[in-house]
């Protein structure tokens, strides 16, 4: 059982260029831009202060017409974890500082989530950054790149992630060790992100398009903890868009 929340903020980094999906913080579901539905998740979550960081003025309009706090940051960053490091540097937190990283296409994360994951890296002072997995329970995940796979060792801590098979079960007749599918939920103290952006990208991020591989990379430690609930796969294309508005019983926008 782990206690009660620290004091955390959540940073939120949302950018308009996706590839895969252009625009994808503004696509209307219910009324509201995608990623309002994200601050309302966020905000019942425990966190004493929500930023949402972002390159790109539309996005920063939009979030501050429903009253969030915005950060405009660089364009240039790798990934999100690169903008956050600038967001906390631009409000000067202090070193041990906790700040979640919750994605800007994750309409439906449990608000619980965060609170966990800082639970998690307040838990294991020995880990620069914390995050989440839950099982995987069909198959089909464990073949599909999309779906991020970790593995941990005895304590928890990651030992790889991978959009591969992981770990490869050479022997079919052996008992198949648990494996689990990765959220992109992070938990980080500031100190690490000031590391984080020192380092060149390692080459197996870059092969694998994961930001965390540039932590184990250089050697830093990983907690990764089970959630305590499963939320629907994030907004990454536009068949997850169209779900979305499915679930929600919205209608697509035809104009």
């Amino acid at each position: 059982m782990l206690p009660d929340p620290p004091p955390y903020r959540i940073v939120i980094p949302a950018r308009y260029g996706s590839q895969r999906l252009p625009g994808k913080p503004l696509l209307p579901v219910s009324g509201q831009p995608l990623i309002w539905h994200v601050y309302q998740a966020a905000q019942r979550s425990a966190a004493r202060d929500i930023v949402i960081a972002t390159d790109d003025i539309r996005i920063a309009d939009a979030a501050r017409a429903f009253g969030a706090r915005v950060c405009l940051t660089r364009a240039d960053h790798p990934s999100g974890t690169d903008r956050i490091a600038e967001v906390a540097a631009q409000n000067h937190w202090a070193d041990d500082t906790i700040v979640v990283n919750l994605q800007g296409d994750e309409p439906d994360m449990p608000p619980e989530l965060p609170d966990q994951v800082a639970q998690e890296l307040a838990a294991h002072p020995c880990a620069a950054l914390a995050t989440l997995a839950v099982p995987i329970t069909r198959a089909a995940e464990h073949t599909d790149p999309a779906v991020v796979k970790v593995i941990t060792n005895q304590a928890g801590m990651a030992l790889y992630f991978s959009r591969a098979p992981l770990p490869w079960q050479r022997d079919t007749d052996t008992t198949p060790p648990a494996r689990l599918r990765h959220l992109g939920i992070y938990a980080y103290r500031v100190s690490f992100l000031h590391r984080y952006t020192t380092w060149p990208g390692a080459p197996i991020e870059q092969a694998e398009s994961l930001e965390q591989l540039r932590a184990l990379w250089h050697g830093e430690v990983i907690r990764v903890g089970i959630a305590r609930q499963a939320p629907p796969p994030g907004i990454d294309t536009a068949a997850d868009y169209a779900q979305l508005l499915n679930r929600t019983g919205t209608t697509p926008c035809t104009s």
